[in-house]
């Protein structure tokens, strides 16, 4: 059986604000049956319900239910907190550490002796340069904003105006997300035909 303790969580958060956990590549259960903290999913970087959350989910899914509702505030302020940044990763293996050193009676399936405690934290920032939500939008789509106006069908100006405020109102980052998951869409449909002709031509 692979050890769990090879395993990492994962942490990302998009150009728009969505938020995704993973363990072990699977997406990680909120557990609302189990403990309903925040109704908004997980978070990080702060002492919030939907952090408290996130550490509920963590530390249940190496551990048991009554620790996980137990020390969740305590592994929020002392990990979750420090998760600052949009992406993260964190070793099961430092998990199950904490969860040894904070406990007297729990016995894990998995065990870390002589694990070094190694938390993959965010990097250090050095010169904190402030990011622009619309600058970043384009530069992952590979597109100007010119032709995000042309996609999101609004004046240029109204994008610049984004720009320079540094923020895009609610209605304009659905437009975004759906225009995102369409191209997805689209990608995985021209694969489909790509391999049919493939299929036809053999």
């Amino acid at each position: 059986m692979t050890s769990r303790n090879n395993h990492v969580f994962k942490g990302h958060k998009t150009l728009l604000g969505s938020r995704y956990v993973t363990y072990g590549e699977v997406e990680l259960p909120i557990k609302y049956e189990l403990f309903s903290k925040s109704k908004d999913g997980f978070d990080w970087g702060y002492n919030g319900s939907a952090s408290i959350q996130l550490a509920f989910s963590m530390l249940h899914q190496l551990s048991n239910v009554e620790f996980a509702k137990e020390f969740a505030p305590q592994f929020c302020q002392e990990v979750i907190r420090s998760l600052n940044s949009r992406d993260w990763i964190l070793n099961a293996s430092d998990v199950i550490k904490w969860i040894n050193e904070n406990s007297d009676d729990i016995r894990l399936e998995v065990q870390s002796k002589s694990v070094s405690m190694s938390m993959v934290k965010p990097p250090q920032k050095s010169k904190k340069t402030k990011r622009n939500v619309v600058k970043d939008v384009c530069r992952e789509l590979s597109i100007t904003q010119k032709n995000l106006a042309e996609i999101l069908e609004v004046p240029e100006g109204t994008v610049s105006s984004w720009a320079v405020k540094n923020e895009i109102p609610r209605l304009g980052k659905k437009a975004i997300e759906f225009y995102i998951q369409s191209r997805k869409n689209q990608e995985v449909v021209d694969s489909y035909k790509n391999f049919v002709k493939l299929l036809q031509s053999a």
